[in-house]
């Protein structure tokens, strides 16, 4: 197995407790996880999914129909799920805060695409993501690579609020980190309730951003 993959089941482990509660801020994942390789794991779910379409009644030998088992595998394993894989994990360069910038660092309405893990029907929302420096800097595009990467998962709204933290607090050793996260939940407007106006805040708020000022300069900025 890659050593990268390897090192990154290990890391994953470490964090997951044996029982897998929802109240874990860790994707629930098993210890084999990464025993097949992609091209496998996609002609496995192929194979599943076509079996789910032929169950649904769908006519497989149509020429719409026939290719779609392999696309959604394919997606599910490179696209909407790539983020189960730690070798997908972004490689994150620190810059020396030469500027001595000491005010926080915001990078807000980042775009993201997840999947609620109880339905497996999308999360559509943005992220807005904010530091102060504690010597180092991150290239504003890797902020958007975190983000992407931990939604890129069967998700949990507020897990995914707080891996972003706690992923940001470990990369630039603070715990001068914020996270909003406002989303919308195809799981109560497409089904159940369907209610299509509501959206689902949440927040993760750690170091100086608990202090009153700090929090509502963020929160200003982010309206």
């Amino acid at each position: 197995m890659n050593m990268k993959i390897t090192k990154g089941i290990q890391t994953l482990i470490e964090e997951i407790n044996e029982d897998h509660y929802s109240s874990n801020p860790n994707t629930p994942i098993r210890i084999d996880a990464f025993d097949l390789d992609d091209d496998l794991k996609i002609e496995l779910i192929s194979k599943k999914f076509k079996d789910i379409m032929d169950i649904l009644g769908l006519d497989l030998t149509d020429d719409s129909l026939k290719d779609t088992p392999k696309r959604v595998a394919k997606m599910y394993v490179k696209e909407i799920f790539s983020g189960l894989n730690p070798a997908n994990k972004p490689a994150i360069a620190l810059f020396e805060n030469k500027y001595k910038y000491d005010e926080m660092v915001l990078e807000k309405n980042i775009t993201f695409y997840s999947n609620c893990e109880h339905h497996f029907v999308p999360i559509i929302g943005k992220a807005h993501v904010a530091y102060i420096s504690n010597g180092n800097v991150i290239g504003l595009s890797k902020l958007n690579r975190i983000v992407e990467y931990f939604s890129k998962r069967p998700q949990v709204q507020e897990r995914l609020t707080m891996q972003i933290a706690n992923e940001l607090k470990k990369i630039l050793n603070t715990e001068d980190v914020a996270v909003v996260i406002d989303a919308k939940h195809l799981c109560v407007s497409m089904r159940g309730v369907k209610d299509e106006s509501s959206t689902t805040i949440t927040a993760s708020y750690s170091g100086k951003f608990k202090e009153d000022s700090v929090k509502n300069e963020f929160l200003s900025h982010i309206k």
